[in-house]
């Protein structure tokens, strides 16, 4: 299985709400490491946590969906979702 997931944080600096989007093949792992601090990307936001995943059979599914959520509209989906 393969996971497409959102982390939503606040920057350290602007204060701005942000969302990050990616999709990986061990969840929990990959989760673990972006609430650690050690991805590069969600480092600069606080208060991190896994908000909604997606299960998807192949890397190439959940690759699109990825890109399909970081659109406007998939942005927007997220939002309503939660």
């Amino acid at each position: 299985m393969y996971y497409t997931y959102v982390f939503p944080g606040r920057d350290h600096k602007s204060g701005e709400r942000r969302l990050y989007i990616d999709s990986t093949g061990n969840l929990k792992s990959r989760a673990q490491q972006h609430i650690s601090g050690a991805v590069r990307t969600t480092k600069k936001l606080e208060n991190i946590s896994l908000i909604y995943y997606e299960a998807c059979l192949d890397k190439t599914d959940a690759r699109k969906r990825e890109l399909q959520l970081k659109t406007g509209f998939g942005r927007g989906y997220i939002k309503r979702r939660l």
